[in-house]
């Protein structure tokens, strides 16, 4: 039986809030930087020694914050885009709904296909014809399935990508700091890029449920197969 997280509901919170961003970014963080840790192993650079060790942390600090930063600068460029198109969409439909009646056959059809009784669309399509900005937003949210435009700041939601990025992609090359280049300090990376999968896998836990072997088994596979790619790349090159 797994285990459920409390079911008593709490106020959205940061993390609700930021929780895409620090999910993409601390996965993408973890694999991408253990993908530099698994391909140097897989084509033996530890044999090295100190330049391997300098060489893991090297590519490795370098793939954090470029690929940190160019997630976050992605990140805000995306959302800045989907904002633009839905407001397109909202100016649109606002235009439309000045001059096209709700009370249409198409519009109390659809209403009826949603559940509602022919009296209840009547009554909702004379509520709509006084308010077009909000049947325009109808339209633009649940017609066309589009987000909501004010849903989160575009820059707070890039730089938590970003921070999520650095923070859990850090994780594979701590041990790296300590040790000498070898197969204990690969042995420890794998462990606590492990260690952070799973942290995330909680975090989607707590804010989602839906069982938390399931959580953990999703992002640890995702990051496991990342690694097992780059490893099997790297042994290519031996």
């Amino acid at each position: 039986m797994s285990a459920q997280p409390p079911a008593d509901p709490a106020p959205r919170g940061r993390i609700e809030t930021y929780l895409r961003e620090i999910v993409y970014g601390g996965n993408d963080g973890i694999v991408t930087t253990l993908a530099v840790v698994a391909g140097f192993a897989g084509a033996g650079a530890d044999e090295a020694h100190e330049i391997g060790a300098a060489a893991v942390l090297l590519f490795g600090l370098a793939n954090l914050v470029a690929d940190g930063a160019s997630m976050g600068l992605g990140a805000y460029l995306s959302l800045r885009s989907e904002r633009d198109m839905v407001n397109a969409a909202l100016r649109r439909e606002s235009a439309l709904a000045r001059t096209r009646a709700p009370r249409d056959d198409a519009s109390l059809a659809a209403m009826r296909r949603a559940g509602l009784t022919e009296d209840e669309a009547a009554v909702i399509a004379r509520i709509l014809a006084r308010r077009p900005r909000l049947r325009a937003e109808l339209a633009v949210r649940l017609g066309l399935g589009l987000p909501d435009p004010d849903a989160g700041n575009a820059a707070l939601r890039a730089l938590a990508t970003f921070l999520s990025f650095v923070t859990f992609g850090f994780a594979p090359l701590a041990p790296w700091f300590a040790l000498a280049p070898g197969d204990l300090a690969l042995a420890l990376s794998f462990g606590a890029s492990t260690l952070a999968l799973g942290g995330l896998g909680v975090m989607r836990w707590r804010v989602n449920g839906g069982g938390l072997r399931r959580r953990l088994a999703e992002t640890l596979l995702v990051g496991g197969a990342g690694a097992a790619s780059a490893f099997a790349v790297g042994l290519a090159f031996r």
